[in-house]
């Protein structure tokens, strides 16, 4: 029986994108419309934050230091406490696009989509970060660009545009970072974040749903964990053994914002840093 408890940090409006940091043993994740990065130490549940100064949709380790940041502009790095976005690629969007959720393969490439504040159906897209900073467009008409994740052995990529209620899967090269064969993995209410376990389980945070499901590889659902909030918003293996799940939630006036753990029997895979070449 796994057993959530709330981890003593601020409460967040929208908290989104845990991320375990195995070089600092720290847990990333970021408020999105306060544009605020939170850096969790679980050795003394101490906690720092950085205003980054628009709109954050995920942070992630970066290889040559500091973070990479999916921000309202675009792609971008926040290194020595200054922002620099290195990718605009709202500036080409519909005007009230920010980025959204990301995530990183093994070979440093970091994938992440856009949304329109107002949730226009098909206004976003999803665009891969390579090493060297060259920006490629992948999706095209995406209404919430949410959760990403890998198989085990990267051959499938698994991505959730929420309102289509349903997480799809694509075949994966990990040598390129190409996409092909898309297809539905399995059908959910609203699925937010989301991520892979070493067994290659597929974990799903529920907006609205009030709880994280697991499920089997083949697609078909294997387990419930509820949460005490309405809106789920992701979820992320951490800890020294990977077996710690940290579900980040947000406020809907009643419930929610909290930062939610758990110790489990399973192991998760580890989180990739983004990787730039050019500097």
């Amino acid at each position: 029986m796994m057993e959530l408890e709330a981890v003593p940090v601020p409460r967040a409006r929208l908290g989104e994108g845990p991320r375990w940091d195995a070089a600092t043993e720290t847990l990333l994740w970021v408020d999105i419309p306060a544009g605020l990065v939170h850096r969790l130490d679980p050795a003394g549940d101490t906690e720092e934050t950085i205003d980054v100064g628009q709109p954050v949709g995920v942070a992630v380790p970066r290889v040559e230091g500091g973070l990479a940041l999916a921000v309202r502009d675009g792609f971008a790095v926040l290194a020595d406490g200054e922002l620099t976005v290195t990718a605009a690629v709202t500036a080409g969007e519909r005007p009230g696009n920010r980025m959204n959720d990301g995530a990183c393969d093994r070979a440093g490439r970091f994938f992440a989509g856009t949304k329109a504040e107002d949730d226009t159906p098909g206004a976003g897209n999803l665009y891969r970060l390579d090493p060297g900073r060259s920006c490629e467009h992948v999706l095209a008409g995406v209404t919430i660009s949410n959760g990403i994740g890998w198989s085990p052995d990267e051959r499938l990529l698994y991505y959730v545009d929420t309102p289509a209620d349903r997480v799809d899967v694509f075949d994966y090269d990990p040598a390129t970072g190409e996409l092909a064969g898309r297809r539905t993995f399995a059908e959910l209410p609203q699925p937010d974040g989301l991520t892979v376990d070493a067994g290659g389980h597929v974990w799903v945070a529920l907006w609205g749903g009030a709880s994280v499901v697991r499920l089997r590889p083949d697609g078909g659902h294997d387990l419930t964990l509820p949460v005490p909030a309405a809106n789920v918003t992701s979820c992320a293996f951490g800890g020294p053994g990977l077996d710690e799940l940290y579900v980040t939630t947000a406020w809907d006036g009643r419930t929610g914002g909290e930062l939610w753990r758990c110790r489990t029997p399973y192991t998760g895979l580890p989180a990739n840093p983004c990787r730039d070449l050019s500097t």
